[in-house]
């Protein structure tokens, strides 16, 4: 190869490149957006499965303890 082909692959290399890390730094914004969403999600189906276990246990002391007083 010669100096100038080298230079032109090179060149053409490095264009892939910052292509690519373009769309890289681009998706990991994309990511980052999702993972708040995502976080956000879980805590709130958290605290509903939270609240309904509780509700359940209270529930079910209080049928339990008007069983026991008949």
């Amino acid at each position: 190869m010669t100096t100038k082909n080298i230079k032109d692959h090179r060149d053409e290399v490095m264009t892939r490149l910052k292509y690519i890390k373009e769309k890289v730094d681009a998706n990991y914004k994309h990511l980052e957006k999702v993972n708040g969403r995502l976080n956000k999600a879980e805590n709130s189906i958290t605290a509903i499965k939270t609240t309904g276990y509780t509700l359940y246990t209270v529930i079910g002391a209080l049928i339990a303890w008007l069983g026991l007083t008949k």
